[in-house]
């Protein structure tokens, strides 16, 4: 069931992912879905077949059409670092370098928002995907908490 609504959720955004990429045709993209679903799973010798419903690829070539760049669709990032202490500056970077040193693959978000600098991580679609990445974060982020933000489409597709 889980697998399922995350998949269906998956096929979603990156049906409107693909939208803001314009030179991804819908069969690149169907590649692309069947490689990271099989990859986010555990291995259970299962196979994905993707299969376009519809008029699938209209409505992709349609949001292509009207969201060339700027789309934002509702996700989670881990942050693992928020402050507005007079040694904010400092610990923001230390806990972006700790960060790139121990997860060089996942994506990293340095912001700061007067008078806070916030440290955010990922790029996760559901709350789930959310505290897992958080549980791999805690052995060196402890105090590591998942944060509703606004996603970029062309984040979810790096």
């Amino acid at each position: 069931m889980i697998i399922c609504k995350r998949i269906t959720l998956l096929v979603a955004f990156l049906c409107v992912s693909a939208a803001a990429a314009t030179a991804q045709s819908i069969t690149t993209f169907k590649q692309q879905l069947a490689r990271e679903v099989v990859s986010t799973e555990a291995p259970t010798g299962a196979r994905v077949e993707v299969q376009e419903i519809g008029s699938a690829a209209d409505v992709v070539q349609d949001l292509s059409n009207r969201n060339k760049a700027g789309a934002r669709v509702r996700g989670y990032r881990v942050c693992i670092f928020f402050d507005n202490g007079q040694d904010a500056r400092a610990g923001a970077m230390e806990a972006k370098k700790l960060f790139e040193e121990n997860f060089p693959g996942i994506k990293l978000y340095m912001v700061y928002e007067n008078p806070y600098f916030r440290v955010t991580v990922g790029n996760c679609l559901t709350i789930e995907e959310a505290i897992i990445l958080k549980g791999k974060l805690a052995a060196h982020f402890p105090k590591a908490f998942p944060k509703s933000e606004e996603l970029a489409l062309s984040d979810l597709l790096e």
